[in-house]
């Protein structure tokens, strides 16, 4: 449904640069090619008259389509026996990409492509012989791009129709609604009047005809697509489309499909477990997703629900509590039993249950936009769902952006103002919604994203390497005795460098065994022990600890160990402040779950000097976060507020929305019954919004 094609935005990314140096992959392909685009380069400014000097975007429009898109006059090389037109850079680019041979040159051509919807099918992906074929008036495209709930109404009509509830041999469907051909009224009186022969309706090409006679005979097919529908309506998932891209959906939504898959086998006898299902949902879907796990309790099966919510709880036939911290503080079981015995247990969970703990307020009593002064304002955002939508986001506030799930929220913050802010600040590909325009960057010096993405992908990547104190406590062993007395550099003591590591396991304290046709098995390496370096290495010692002991060490461990070095105290103090005390300093990040990744890239952030003018931008913090990690994550992100930086959240935590400064509701509904602004403001301004859901729960 999509073309790829050189982007000019991308190929010159700054328009403001001279000729000579404007053009971004002409820079970047290997010193001979430098020089032969150069000469290349000059050669087509003589013939055309234009100088190098001349900043891009001053260029005459003809002379830049001409560079891009090929001139029509032969171009007069030297080094060439015939003359011919200049094929064009976008061309160019082209031919390389379809003669590259290896997927790392590929990569980088196709980093200046862009993608646009088909033009022939319009993103269908269809010819337009099946475009053509109708059911009910509608194309499978049209049906495709319906959302669930919509679908569910259309095809419980056509239902209604092969089941012999509409009492007519011929149906025309128009509009999403049945029409009887008869020349009495239709049984069903919310619906459109009888089709008769006087009736216009019945010419026209865009009312199709049905005869229920042969929709008896597919009316089995039709029970089990409604069946299916209804199934991922009970999840909440009546917002998605049909034709939505299984890449756009988040972690919550593709485990509502699958368990929407598993509703519809109709098994019994079976053991589901499920990883936080209620990720992506809001309060008000809870419910829905609650009474679907409970049908698959009621028909005979096991249930076991890893859960942070509430809600949830207070639903389960039986809790078991793990405690009392995190890592290697925990591991114990603190209670076992229904939700009323489990407020009266001696757990966290049971404190924050209970109201003897709290996720903190907001200390600042703002209330309202202008107490802050100056917004970052999104005028006019249409994309998907959007319905014109104009939205304020306070600098130096912490918003939260709200609302039922598919109301809108990643469509606003992410495609749009993301995408935006990005394209604006680093020249990103990304190309964002629509929208009529953005007010307010001025206000900002740089964009963080933070999300819950690995810190690594290696078993090498661990927090002192990301955060970047690594580097620092290698130089510390270095500069000891014994260290210099064997002439070792800082390099010595890295796992990526040869020299000072294991070479059996090349420094990732692992071997991996390949089991053909099974997963590859990880086992310690026997010659290291899971050390990662070797003995001669081993024997240099700081504090009398080696650097592989160093690396056991947790971060509260290494708070103590480093505090006479002031820069590595501070930065283990920020990774103990954001709640992660237990994680060990070189624990692998392929183990480090999503809320933890996301809270050491914010200790990284906190460990940098700050500008005051940093926007922040997060998708739902606390998805994998108790309620005692919701209210350290406040405090950081708060205290990120504090030092002048801006903090946009997409939420449906609701302890994290009544910390907000500034809320944007968005819905009312889901899909098509969304995207549209239900209201912005403190948190009393929302709870006196009696259209909004958020406002409700709040």
């Amino acid at each position: 449904g999509q073309l790829y094609y050189f982007d000019e935005d991308l190929v010159v990314p700054d328009k403001s640069l001279p000729l000579e140096e404007a053009i971004h992959p002409w820079r970047r392909m290997g010193q001979m090619n430098i020089l032969y685009h150069k000469e290349l380069l000059a050669h087509i400014a003589k013939q055309y008259k234009v100088k190098l000097s001349t900043p891009y975007e001053k260029l005459p429009a003809k002379f830049r389509h001409g560079l891009m898109h090929g001139f029509k006059d032969d171009l007069v090389l030297p080094w060439r026996r015939v003359d011919r037109p200049f094929e064009g850079v976008l061309a160019s680019l082209k031919r390389r990409l379809d003669e590259a041979e290896d997927d790392e040159m590929r990569a980088k051509f196709e980093a200046y492509q862009n993608f646009r919807t088909c033009p022939d099918c319009n993103g269908s992906r269809l010819r337009p012989e099946s475009r053509a074929a109708t059911v009910a008036g509608k194309s499978i495209v049209e049906v495709m791009a319906m959302p669930v709930t919509e679908a569910l109404e259309f095809f419980r009509r056509i239902q209604a129709v092969s089941v012999g509830k509409i009492g007519s041999n011929r149906v025309g469907l128009r509009s999403g609604k049945v029409n009887t051909l008869t020349d009495s009224n239709p049984p069903l009186t919310d619906l459109n009047p009888p089709l008769t022969d006087s009736n216009p309706t019945l010419n026209d090409p865009n009312s199709t005809l049905i005869d229920s006679n042969r929709l008896r005979g597919l009316k089995d097919i039709i029970a089990e697509i409604v069946r299916r529908l209804q199934f991922l309506l009970d999840v909440g998932l009546d917002y998605l489309t049909l034709d939505r891209a299984a890449s756009t959906l988040s972690g919550g939504e593709m485990q509502r499909i699958r368990l929407a898959t598993q509703i519809g086998s109709g098994l019994t006898g079976v053991l589901y477990v499920l990883d936080e299902p209620t990720i992506g949902l809001h309060p008000r879907d809870n419910e829905r997703l609650i009474s679907t796990l409970k049908g698959l309790r009621d028909r005979g099966n096991t249930v076991v629900v890893v859960e942070h919510d509430e809600e949830m709880m207070r639903a389960a036939d039986y809790i078991i509590d793990l405690g009392p911290g995190a890592g290697r503080e925990g591991g114990r079981v603190m209670y076992q039993g229904d939700f009323k015995g489990l407020l009266k247990a001696k757990s966290l969970t049971a404190d924050y249950l209970t109201g003897r703990k709290k996720v903190a307020p907001a200390v600042a009593g703002n209330d309202g936009r202008a107490a802050f002064g100056q917004c970052l304002t999104v005028t006019g955002a249409s994309e998907y769902n959007l319905k014109n939508v104009t939205a304020h986001f306070p600098v130096g506030a912490f918003t939260v952006v709200t609302g039922v799930s598919g109301s809108g929220k990643s469509t606003l913050v992410d495609e749009t103002l993301k995408r935006a802010l990005l394209q604006k600040f680093y020249h990103a590909k990304a190309v964002p919604g629509k929208y009529r325009k953005i007010t307010g960057f001025e206000n900002f010096d740089k964009v963080v994203e933070i999300d819950q993405s690995p810190i690594g992908r290696t078993p090498r990547s661990n927090p002192a390497t990301y955060v970047g104190f690594f580097s620092e406590i290698r130089e510390l062993f270095a500069k000891t005795e014994s260290a210099r007395a064997r002439g070792y550099t800082a390099g010595r003591f890295s796992f990526n460098v040869k020299g000072g590591r294991c070479e059996t396991c090349g420094g990732d304290g692992l071997q991996k065994l390949e089991m053909s046709f099974l997963p590859d098995v990880y086992v310690t390496c026997d010659q290291c022990g899971g050390k990662r370096f070797n003995a001669e290495t081993l024997e240099v010692t700081y504090g009398g600890k080696n650097i592989a002991d160093v690396l056991e060490m947790t971060v509260a461990e290494g708070c103590e160990f480093f505090a006479k070095v002031p820069s590595l105290a501070r930065k283990l103090q920020t990774l103990a402040d954001v709640g992660l005390g237990y994680v060990a300093l070189g624990q692998s990040a392929t183990t480090l779950s999503g809320g933890e990744a996301q809270r050491i890239k914010l200790a990284t952030e906190l460990s940098r000097r700050s500008t005051g003018r940093t926007l922040y931008l997060l998708d739902e913090p606390t998805t994998g976060l108790h309620f005692d990690d919701v209210a350290k994550l406040m405090k950081l992100l708060l205290r990120l507020r504090d030092q002048g930086n801006t903090i946009i959240v997409i939420e449906h935590n609701i302890d994290v929305i009544r910390c907000a400064d500034w809320i944007v509701d968005l819905g009312p509904g889901g899909g098509d019954a969304g995207g549209t602004l239900v209201c912005e403001g403190p948190v009393s301004a929302v709870k006196a919004c009696r259209a909004s859901f958020t406002g409700r729960f709040l």
